[in-house]
């Protein structure tokens, strides 16, 4: 397991003898594992290419299953890094890999969870990126850009959450049919996202090249539009970061 495939040529010497054959690796050698992978699909060629592909590229897959009870009771098993599980599944296939990956987040907090889906679900995906780091959700088709596919596999593993492009779009439109922020002009939402990431007015003067003046009557401008009420000002501003995170 993990090791590099040699691909070996003759070449002729100065003397006109064959030399002995020189080797070269089709496949850069990975120093160290990975991480223990288990994979879990009842589409077996997607299964088994997975798991071909994770092999070569230095992660050590400790288990490959088609079904969520034997998927529990590998993980329990072998307590691996890093679990990518589909969240169709026998038997029913509605969202048994998904039901799995909950079971998994609670028992062992520490393990990387990778759900791979056909579609885009969003009630299922968010509640479970929801749930804490070393958490994504990818589209199956995400898995033929295999750099990117191994990097999104790190970033998890690391404690990152990676959330696929098409979910994105999907909360993005979501959120635009109810968005509390649609008040504000372009330029107050420039404030207020300035204002999130913790900045002072004289701060955020600096940033957009305008007077301290300019900025306070736009921070004043967003409290109104967004309804905030009259407290103390420290305390508005959060309100109004909170609003504004909340969109996003």
């Amino acid at each position: 397991m993990g090791s590099s495939v040699q691909l070996t040529t003759g070449l002729p010497s100065p003397a006109g003898t064959w030399a002995a054959p020189a080797a070269r690796p089709i496949l850069h050698p990975v120093a160290g594992s990975r991480g223990r992978v288990v994979v879990a699909d009842d589409d077996v060629l997607l299964r088994e290419g997975l798991g071909s592909l994770l092999d070569a590229s230095g992660f050590d897959i400790v288990g490959q299953c088609g079904n969520p009870t034997e998927l529990l009771a590998l993980v329990r098993r072998h307590r691996p890094d890093l679990v990518i599980v589909d969240i169709r599944m026998p038997p029913t296939r509605t969202t048994e890999g998904l039901d799995a990956a909950r079971v998994i987040r609670d028992e062992l907090p520490e393990t990387a969870i990778l759900v791979l889906s056909a579609y885009v679900q969003v009630e299922q995906a968010t509640e479970l990126l929801a749930s804490g780091e070393r958490t994504g959700y990818l589209l199956k088709d995400r898995v033929s850009d295999v750099e990117d596919f191994l990097a999104t596999l790190d970033r998890i593993s690391r404690g990152g959450s990676v959330v696929d492009p098409a979910l994105v779009h999907e909360l993005l439109a979501a959120r635009r049919v109810h968005d509390p922020l649609e008040v504000l002009s372009p330029r107050e939402r420039e404030v207020l996202a300035l204002m999130a990431e913790g900045r002072s007015n004289a701060g955020i003067a600096h940033q957009l090249w305008v007077t301290e003046g300019t900025v306070e009557k736009h921070v004043r401008s967003i409290l109104m539009k967004l309804r905030i009420s009259e407290t103390s000002d420290d305390h508005r501003r959060v309100l109004a970061v909170i609003a504004f995170l909340d969109s996003h």
